[in-house]
């Protein structure tokens, strides 16, 4: 079977969507499938990646800021899915790429379009009133959900606002997490003494800093803690259009800014070598970041709104109001359990996640 993927907003060095889309297409490709990935880049681009999937980039527009992704004309992808023949499309786009539905129901291939984010919270957002949001979500996912032959939710949060209009084809696929490269054993600590500077606490805040993600929750929970009287440090590891605010807000707080870290195994060094990670946006429809932070024996301290809540459990982290006073006695009652107990049960937690089941829930949506 011939898989096609499309994407926009498809980070060019890392990103949620671009992590699932690898770890998807490399499933598929090992379980005996040709997999074609479409995202949109600089210039065009043919190559392949070493899971044996097929990349191709096409010519597309930055967006101002985002920071540098860039959203490919549909009319583009069109004119070479003609060529590529899919047996089979998965689209991740629920906005720019959400007429690709219809494409494929013209041309007789059958399709499935993941639902990466909630387009009621996306509308709150740019501050449409929550009325409002809904209302619109709601018509534009009854039309959506109707040009697809099945709609991929990765929580129950995502689904949410699918359940709400009745749509009858949508299912959950949770997605996974690297085990292997996010570890416990990637814990250094002579690494972890020196990027703490004589902190008691290292707190990581790992992902893009854009308005969505509310880092600046992070810098105000240090300033809480800070105030308090509790020595612990706040290591900031992304870059985004917000990092010069958020510089500027942490000033004369103990707040590290890594930016953007490149190699994954330093990602997991960071996340593995502190003891609480933080995932404040309350609109996060799965939260790989924090997956990864568990998978690493890492506690993680996540928004109640968003869908973390239905992953991280007591023991493994805390779901808490969206309130730096929240996330403040949060982390100092994590780091009051037993540092073994609490590391295990976040490990424990994400060897629930893997990408092995969730390319098998993928490949089961429709026959082949």
């Amino acid at each position: 079977m011939h898989i096609v993927q499309l994407a926009n907003f498809y980070g060019p060095r890392s990103g949620g969507l671009r992590t699932a889309l690898h770890h998807l297409g490399a499933g598929y490709v090992a379980s005996g499938h040709q997999v074609t990935l479409v995202v949109p880049g600089s210039a065009f681009q043919d190559e392949l990646l070493p899971s044996g999937v097929r990349r191709f980039s096409l010519p597309a527009p930055k967006i101002p800021g985002t920071g540098g992704y860039r959203a490919v004309d549909p009319f583009r992808v069109q004119a070479l899915l003609r060529g590529l023949r899919p047996d089979r499309l998965e689209v991740s786009d629920r906005l720019t790429l959400r007429g690709m539905g219809a494409w494929a129901r013209r041309n007789g291939v059958p399709s499935v379009v993941i639902s990466h984010e909630r387009l009621d919270r996306l509308l709150e957002q740019i501050l449409v009133p929550p009325p409002l949001a809904r209302s619109l979500a709601d018509v534009a996912n009854r039309r959506m959900a109707g040009s697809y032959d099945k709609v991929v939710c990765t929580t129950e949060f995502a689904r949410e606002e699918f359940d709400r209009i009745g749509a009858p084809n949508v299912q959950r696929v949770p997605l996974g997490v690297d085990l292997a490269a996010f570890a416990p054993g990637r814990r250094d600590t002579g690494w972890r003494t020196e990027l703490a500077c004589g902190a008691d606490a290292l707190i990581v805040h790992c992902g893009r800093l854009s308005p969505e993600k509310h880092v600046e929750r992070s810098v105000d929970t240090v300033a809480e803690l800070t105030e308090a009287g509790d020595k612990v440090r706040l290591v900031i590891a992304g870059d985004g259009p917000r990092r010069r605010a958020l510089e500027k807000r942490a000033r004369g707080l103990p707040v590290t800014f890594l930016g953007f870290v490149a190699n994954r195994t330093e990602v997991a060094k960071i996340l593995a070598s502190a003891d609480v990670s933080l995932a404040p946006g309350p609109h996060e429809t799965f939260g790989l970041a924090a997956l990864e932070a568990l998978a690493s024996g890492t506690p993680v301290v996540v928004s109640r709104s968003s869908a973390l809540r239905e992953i991280v459990r007591p023991g493994c982290g805390a779901a808490v109001a969206d309130q730096p006073g929240a996330f403040a006695s949060a982390i100092t009652g994590l780091l009051e359990s037993p540092e073994e107990l609490r590391r295990a049960a976040a490990r424990a937690r994400a060897e629930e996640f893997t990408w092995p089941k969730s390319v098998h829930g993928m490949l089961s949506l429709m026959p082949s």
